[in-house]
């Protein structure tokens, strides 16, 4: 029975790390221009391995002792270095070794080094994989950071630094990701784009980044996928959904094969919420990274992704309480009618790399992502707000008892959308005399077919509520108003559009030392020339030009303290979205928006009680002009398709990190911000994102008389945030703001099996582990957005709560080969 459980786990499963009996060093040698080193020798006393012709290796050694390695290798100096490992932890560990006369120095962790000097953040990616979160993966993560905020658990999209969600860029293996544009709520987003499964290094930064990096203007999220150099397989498996990957290499090594398939079930989490549903959600993909190696200095590789998101949502009924204990209220829906929405959406790149020589690589990147998204629904919501028995004692007690507003709801909408976008890049890096150069020239076609037609029609006591336009008095429901009737609001749009970009930027990188003082430096500037065109109208050109520069100042003091000064001017030229307005219509004429990028930021790394910490502040301001001002429900952006705002955004971002229990990294992240736009000359209120405070804590802990059983915590709090108006409202004259978000997220984990022993029951894998995630253990009310209900008697406006997820269970089980 159990050899043939474990075969048919062979057959279904893929997957990704390696666990030995006791510790592990793993990583890729490189030389100084980021190039594996193929048969570079790592050593230990008198033991040794070496790396592989992708300058891989992975190597057992001893746990729970001071270990110290040699890498060596002819033509290059020898790198030594030392580690404490707890049994079981893998370390990865990725040497550059030099060729130059002067000798190199103990330690040297230099990739991690490089990114600490670019302001970026490194994570690793076993965090990932095992950080509990009702929407797990690398965006889970990031919500822990400073300078990152989001206040919906059932979403993978966050804004950074009072950005919003279509700020942020995302690359994968180089090439730029896209997501769905159609999306209303988080609970129908399904799957992000990244799979946690397949990551080999994750980089984030939250502003000021290089000029080869696009054009958006808060961050930028850089993932490399595993090179495979064995054969691995994975499976985990949950109450929420599966995940399948695999990976392998053939004989002769030339040819790799990385890929994972995905299936996600958001009932668990939508079910458990006050609206009673019939709901039949489906999210499901597929991805694989292909890699045919032709020589030592050429190779192809192919990315692709097929992604699926079904989502029939029926709603049943709904009671909501509110108000307070002397005076509570209750809002009771009866529902009639259903959803029916469907994201498709497929991705491919293909890619060249060609090392010329050792100081020149070039790449040659050709992608093209399709997305076609249907939202179909017709609801009608049959609604009473009333006053709640609260005696305690009574049989009655929580029922609404008297009726102070009844009326209906209706919403409806056809919106069909269907988006071609084609790239083509070339890009290279060349390093003369340590002096480093990249350069890249893009070509990128956008075709969106686009057709929006909704409704919304408000019924209360009997009389259909016309929107509150200045053009006429509404005294509804006291006085009929007697012209025909019109929906509250309405959207209409036949939009068919093509973009066409043309990007190029250029960059200098150079590292010195003087005086024992290190030195980086960085400066660039990109230009961006983009043509709108549609069946009405064709805007002219217009261009916008980056520059971009970082100094990094490391002294030679006693103490381990690193200096950061970025800035530059960064453009986000109008994509798709932010060319359609809020009746539905396009401006092909609106510009890109601009911002000031200026930060100032330290790490210091110290000791306490032998274990390392690194505390990490950043202190930055970013002006922004020719601001398409936008309103924010849940995650669904709509923008004025004007520029017709200026804005601002400043605040401070602090995270210590280290190792709070031995073996593990743990972090806890503040975030001050204060953003504001001024709308018309108006004056300046606060952006939609204008979150003032945001804490967050990742915490790893494991017992140590029970090493095998680990517990991962994840908790985030963040002040109120901007929202929750009536539609209509002036923000000049509604500020309202929804309450302070609140969530902990707890994961404990046993390993039922670590090693490759063939005593035990699980022979033939490598890992079994099986855990219990309680998201929101305090089982905190958190809101989203507020539905407004008028009281018929004194037309007074209530704002409802629509509350995200309590407190859930999930059993989560995991198998690795």
């Amino acid at each position: 029975m159990r050899e043939f459980f474990a075969f048919l786990l062979c057959c279904l499963l893929f997957s990704n790390s390696l666990w030995s009996q006791t510790a592990v060093v793993q990583g890729i040698i490189l030389d100084e221009n980021l190039h594996p080193v193929s048969g570079a020798s790592i050593s230990l006393e008198d033991r040794g391995t070496s790396s592989n012709e992708n300058g891989f290796y992975n190597w057992v050694v001893p746990a729970d002792r001071e270990i110290q390695l040699t890498v060596t290798h002819i033509g290059f100096k020898n790198v030594t270095f030392k580690a404490f490992l707890s049994r079981d932890e893998v370390l990865e560990f990725n040497p550059v070794l030099s060729s130059r006369i002067e000798q190199i120095g103990e330690v040297v962790l230099q990739p991690e080094k490089r990114e600490r000097f670019r302001g970026i953040t490194a994570i690793d990616p076993e965090d990932i994989r095992n950080l509990p979160g009702a929407n797990a993966g690398v965006e889970n993560l990031l919500k822990t950071l400073p300078g990152v905020s989001s206040n919906n658990e059932l979403s993978t999209q966050y804004s950074v630094r009072g950005g919003n969600y279509d700020e942020n860029l995302v690359y994968v293996n180089g090439i730029e990701v896209y997501r769905p544009f159609l999306i209303r709520s988080g609970q129908q987003e399904g799957l992000s784009f990244v799979n946690p499964d397949l990551i080999r290094n994750v980089y984030f930064s939250a502003g000021g980044f290089q000029a080869k990096y696009g054009d958006k203007l808060s961050s930028v999220l850089d993932i490399t996928y595993r090179r495979p150099v064995d054969f691995q397989a994975s499976l985990d498996a949950s109450f929420l959904g599966i995940n399948l990957a695999a990976e392998g290499v053939s004989k002769n090594r030339k040819f790799s094969a990385l890929g994972g398939i995905r299936y996600r079930d958001n009932s668990l989490l939508v079910d458990a919420r006050e609206t009673e549903t019939n709901f039949e959600p489906l999210f499901a993909d597929a991805q694989v990274n292909l890699i045919y190696r032709f020589s030592s200095g050429f190779e192809m590789s192919f990315l692709g992704n097929a992604s699926l998101n079904d989502y029939s949502y029926q709603p049943l009924t709904r009671q909501t309480n509110f108000g307070t204990l002397q005076d509570p209220r209750a809002l009771v829906v009866h529902y009639t009618g259903r959803e029916e929405d469907v994201y498709k959406t497929f991705f491919g790149a293909v890619k060249g790399s060609y090392r010329i020589n050792k100081n020149f690589t070039a790449h040659l990147t050709a992608s093209a992502y399709n997305t076609q998204e249907k939202e179909y629904y017709d609801i009608i919501a049959q609604y009473l707000l009333g006053k709640v028995n609260a005696n305690f004692t009574g049989k009655d007690f929580g029922k609404v008892e008297f009726s102070e507003g009844v009326g209906a709801h209706l919403t409806h909408a056809r919106n069909k959308l269907d988006a071609l976008i084609f790239n083509l890049e070339h890009t290279g890096n060349l390093n003369i005399e340590g002096h480093n150069f990249n350069y890249g020239i893009k070509y990128t076609h956008e075709d969106v077919r686009d057709r929006i037609r909704e409704y919304e029609i408000v019924d209360s006591a009997g009389f259909s509520l016309r929107p509150p336009l200045p053009d006429f008095k509404n005294n509804q429901p006291y006085v009929p108003y007697e012209a025909p009737l019109k929906p509250f609001t309405s959207i209409r749009g036949f939009n068919n559009i093509q973009i066409d970009r043309v990007q190029a930027y250029l960059q200098w990188s150079r590292r010195i030392d003087i005086n024992d003082h290190e030195f980086w430096f960085n400066a660039g500037a990109r230009t961006h020339t983009w043509f709108v065109s549609s069946e009405d109208e064709t805007a002219g050109a217009q261009i916008v030009f980056s520059p971009r520069g970082q100094l990094a100042l490391k002294p030679a003091w006693k103490v381990d303290m690193l200096f950061r000064l970025a800035g530059g001017v960064y453009h986000q030229p109008p994509f798709y979205r932010e060319l359609r307005s809020y009746s539905g219509t396009l401006n092909p004429e609106v510009e890109a928006q601009r911002a000031l990028h200026l930060g100032l930021g330290n790490d210091y790394s110290f000791e306490i009680y032998e274990r390392p910490f690194r505390l990490t502040s950043e202190v930055y301001y970013k002006d922004l002009e020719n601001v398409n001002p936008y309103t924010l429900e849940n995650v669904r952006i709509r923008y004025a398709a004007n520029n017709n705002a200026e804005a601002f955004a400043y605040g401070l971002d602090l995270r210590l990190n280290g190792e709070f229990v031995p073996g593990t990294e743990s972090w806890l992240s503040f975030g001050y911000l204060k953003t504001e736009e001024n709308i018309n000359g108006k004056g300046f209120i606060a952006r939609p994102t204008d979150q003032r405070l945001k804490f967050g804590l990742l915490f790893q802990d494991y017992v140590p008389t029970i090493p095998r059983l680990k517990m991962y915590l994840n908790m985030v709090y963040n002040t109120e945030l901007p929202g929750g108006s009536p539609a209509y409202a002036d923000p000049y004259l509604y500020q309202s703001r929804l309450p302070d978000y609140k969530r902990a997220d707890l994961g404990l984990f046993y390993l039922l099996k670590n090693g490759n022993s063939e005593e035990d029951f699980f022979r033939g894998f490598k890992e079994v582990s099986v855990g219990i995630e309680i998201f929101n253990i305090f089982n905190t009310q958190n809101s989203i957005t507020n539905t407004f209900v008028r009281d018929v008697y004194t037309k007074t406006q209530y704002a409802v709560p629509n509350y995200l997820t309590p407190r859930i269970y999930n059993i989560r089980v995991g198998f690795k080969l």
